[in-house]
């Protein structure tokens, strides 16, 4: 028999920045209100959090007026204001987006415009000469320089997030897995493996798994969540050759940022990542299968029409995952006197990515209402940078869609 807690004002499923960050959010605009977060795993930003390349992104990627655009940019500010006034540190390294060809000019000054439209500071088209002088090694045509991209440690921010929820109140469930929601009137139970929780309304922010908590609600989210691995190299501590930040110009059909080379917050380099198809929903390894998760994709007519469209690209990325040299190669054209000894084994991470039913890869944070429910079923990057603000967006569709103001 699971003990039962509850009545909540609102459950919040998942674990990671953005629950919390909703969880934090909702504290501060309605007090009062209880809150209980439920995170499957036995401690808190264990998946896309806790594997994340550690960037806070300016803001310059996105299509203006889009909400990656908006809350990315008002995420960068309140994440700064978080951690100064916790504790947490921050790096200022900047970044340096580099086109290495003629053929990426244009796209280089697309980048440039949104970032300006955006409202990025500090952002300058650089050539190569000032390039060099903010990355000796790097090969630049031209550059697009952010001085303000910062990084992080977002398991850090997480973390102190949770102990400043404990403190007001908020109960945090670890290993509580969802297995069953089912409503009672206007009462919301949900089981999981350690505990039944009953609650008002329910916040769903379980990133990798979010489309089968809406699904468990009743609700068809018509998009469906393909993992997407990112392996990562690891810079040998003798290599000398990066200073902070250096990306490519990304392909604008694919959602990805491409290999780049990313200084960490507590000390080091890593190299990538790809973007590799992956076998299970938490598949950090080739070895890793997930035969249900697989069914469900193979399934999901989204998820062909998709690999239609963008076969060669996968593939490539594919090969590129299998072979080291391969992998060098394109390192090589953004720093081309970096050496196969630079090079050691890293980590991986993997990214949530929301298709729709027209193979569509959703590239704009995607939140949903349902009834006594709010539903974020695409929150791929930035969202670590934006958690702050995201959570700050749902807080106030919660207040009014919930009625917790009265």
């Amino acid at each position: 028999m699971l003990n039962e807690v509850g009545v909540f004002d609102v459950v919040i499923v998942g674990g990671g920045i953005v629950g919390l960050g909703s969880a934090l959010a909702l504290s501060e605009q309605v007090p009062g209100c209880s809150i209980a977060l439920l995170e499957k795993e036995p401690k808190l930003a264990a998946h896309q959090t806790g594997h994340n390349s550690g960037v806070i992104h300016a803001g310059i990627y996105y299509k203006p007026g889009s909400a990656k655009a908006r809350l990315c940019v008002e995420g960068v500010d309140l994440l700064l204001e978080f951690c100064r006034e916790n504790g947490v540190a921050v790096d200022r390294c900047g970044k340096l987006i580099v086109a290495t060809s003629e053929l990426e000019l244009p796209s280089l000054q697309e980048l440039y415009e949104r970032g300006t439209a955006n409202g990025v500071p500090g952002l300058e088209l650089v050539g190569p000469e000032r390039a060099r002088e903010i990355e000796p090694h790097a090969r630049a045509v031209r550059a697009l320089y952010s001085p303000g991209t910062s990084i992080v440690d977002f398991e850090e921010v997480a973390n102190t997030m949770a102990a400043q929820l404990e403190k007001r109140g908020t109960e945090i469930y670890r290993r509580a897995r969802v297995r069953a929601i089912r409503r009672d009137g206007g009462i919301l139970k949900l089981n999981t493996h350690t505990v039944s929780v009953i609650a008002r309304n329910l916040i769903n922010c379980a990133g990798l798994h979010a489309d089968r908590i809406a699904r468990l609600m009743g609700v068809d989210p018509r998009v469906q969540v393909v993992p997407f691995r990112g392996e990562y190299y690891t810079l040998h501590p003798d290599c000398k050759k990066i200073r902070g930040l250096i990306y490519p110009v990304p392909d604008p059909q694919f959602p990805f940022l491409g290999v780049h080379f990313t200084k960490r917050i507590h000390g080091g380099y890593e190299a990538g990542p790809n973007a590799v198809l992956a076998f299970a929903r938490e598949g950090y390894t080739m070895r890793d299968v997930s035969f249900t998760d697989l069914r469900e994709m193979f399934t999901f007519i989204g998820f062909w029409r998709m690999g239609w469209k963008y076969w060669r690209t996968e593939v490539y990325e594919v090969y590129r995952s299998l072979s080291r040299r391969a992998f060098l190669r394109a390192l090589r054209k953004l720093v081309p006197d970096l050496q196969d000894d630079d090079l050691m084994p890293g980590g991986s991470g993997v990214r949530a990515q929301t298709i729709s039913r027209e193979g569509e890869l959703v590239g704009d944070f995607q939140i949903i209402d349902a009834p006594h429910a709010i539903h974020v079923l695409n929150a791929p990057s930035p969202a670590a940078t934006a958690s702050i603000a995201i959570g700050r967006h749902i807080a106030t569709r919660a207040a009014t869609a919930f009625g917790l103001n009265k």
